[in-house]
C-alpha cells in the first residue's frame, strides 16, 4: 500500500518524501510542478537511494486522481497541494479558493470514491488570525483575516464535517507555523519560483548576492523591535511532525477521529533577529529596507506546542542556528535553486 503526497515535488512535499521513505514506507507523489521541480523528486531518490514515483497532474482533476490512487493501491493522502502566499492571496483570491478549495473538495471526492479515508492536511496558523493571547492553543478561535487562511479554515471546516459524516475517516489537521531551513545534505530545499513570499528565502538569495535587499514590511508593530515576530520551524522537524500524526491516526476512537495540532516550536523570533542569525551562520551581509505593512500580517504569533507532544509525542528538536546554516548550506550549494 502506498502514501499518495500531493504537492510532493515541492520545498515541504520534498521533505516529506524522504522521512516517509526513510521509515519504511512507499510514497506516490503527485504534482502540477507550478511551483516546484521534477529535479527535487530526483534529489529525493539520490538521499534514499530509493524509487520514488511520480505522477504529473492537478488535485483538480478528480478522474486522473481516482486513476492514481487506483494505480498505486494508495492507503492515505498528505494533501501539501495549494497556493500558499498571504500577500498573493490578497490580490488573487479567486485562484485561492479554486486551488485550495476547490481542488481539496475534488481529492476528498477521489478519495471517497475509491474508499480511502485516512488523510493529512496541511493547514496553517493563519486560521487563527489575530492571536487573542498568546501563546497560540488549538483552541484559540478560528478568524483567519486574509484568503490564504480563509481557504485553510473552509477545509478543515469539510474535514471536520466529512469525520462526522463517517467514522472510518482518519483525518489529521495539521496547522504549521513558518516553515524553514533545507535537508542537512543541501540536496533539497526551498526554491520560490520567481519572487519569494517567504522571508528565509528572500533573506538567503540576498546573502547569496541574487537579490540586492530584502523588504521588511512593517517596523512599527507593538514588538521588541517593531519587526514581525513568528515561530520558525525547521523543516526536517516539520515533515517528523507528518510521521508521527500519521502514525497517531490509526489509534483515534472512532467518535474522535479529526485531529488538529499545532506544529511549532513555541518561540517568537523577529525578522530583524532572523536577519542578524543570518549574518551569523553564513558571514554574509544582509542589506535590507523597511517598507509598509503588507495587509493581512498580524504583529506576533507563535504556538503552544504542549498537543503535540501529548498526543503526537512529537517536539521541534532544530534551533535557529540549524535553520540558518542548513539554508545557508542549501543555497551556497544550489545559487539558482534546482536549475543549478
Amino acid at each position: 500500500m502506498s502514501i499518495l503526497i500531493t504537492g510532493g515535488a515541492g520545498y515541504l512535499g520534498s521533505h516529506c518524501c524522504v522521512t516517509f521513505l526513510q521509515a519504511g514506507h512507499d510514497v506516490v507523489v503527485f504534482d502540477n510542478l507550478c511551483n516546484a521541480s521534477l529535479e527535487a523528486v530526483h534529489r529525493v531518490e539520490q538521499i534514499t537511494k530509493k524509487k520514488v514515483k511520480f505522477e504529473q497532474g492537478d488535485i483538480r482533476d478528480q478522474a486522473l486522481l481516482e486513476a492514481v490512487l487506483d494505480k498505486h493501491s494508495c492507503s492515505a493522502v498528505i494533501h501539501f497541494a495549494g497556493l500558499k502566499a498571504v500577500g498573493e492571496s490578497n490580490s488573487r483570491p479567486l485562484a485561492y479558493y479554486d486551488n485550495n478549495v476547490v481542488g481539496t473538495h475534488r481529492l476528498l471526492s477521489a478519495m471517497v470514491s475509491r474508499g480511502v479515508h485516512k488523510i493529512i492536511f496541511s493547514s496553517s496558523a493563519t486560521v487563527y488570525g489575530e492571536p487573542k493571547s498568546l501563546p497560540l492553543t488549538e483552541k484559540h478561535s478560528l478568524a483567519p483575516v486574509n484568503p490564504y487562511g480563509r481557504t485553510k479554515l473552509m477545509v478543515e471546516d469539510m474535514l471536520r464535517d466529512l469525520a462526522r459524516s463517517n467514522g472510518d475517516w482518519r483525518i489529521g489537521i495539521l496547522r504549521y507555523f513558518n516553515p524553514v531551513g533545507a535537508h542537512d545534505s543541501g540536496l533539497i530545499g526551498e526554491d520560490p519560483i520567481g519572487f519569494p513570499n517567504n522571508l528565509m528565502p528572500f533573506i538567503a538569495q540576498v546573502a547569496s548576492g541574487r537579490r540586492d535587499k530584502l523588504s521588511v514590511f512593517g517596523n512599527d508593530y507593538e514588538t521588541r523591535d517593531g519587526t514581525g515576530v513568528r515561530d520558525y520551524i525547521h523543516v526536517v522537524d516539520l515533515v517528523v511532525g507528518h510521521l508521527r500524526a500519521y502514525e497517531a491516526l490509526s489509534k483515534l476512537p472512532d467518535e474522535e477521529n479529526c485531529l488538529a495540532v499545532n506544529l511549532g516550536t513555541g518561540t517568537g523570533y523577529s525578522v530583524l533577529e532572523m536577519i542578524r542569525a543570518f549574518e551569523r551562520g553564513s558571514n554574509q551581509n544582509v542589506a535590507f529596507e523597511f517598507g509598509p505593512r503588507r495587509e493581512g500580517d498580524v504583529a506576533e504569533i507563535f504556538a503552544d506546542t504542549r498537543k503535540a507532544k501529548d498526543v503526537l509525542s512529537w517536539s521541534a528538536e532544530r534551533d535557529l542556528e540549524a535553520m540558518c546554516s542548513d539554508t545557508w548550506n542549501w543555497m551556497r550549494k544550489n545559487p539558482s535553486g534546482y536549475k543549478s
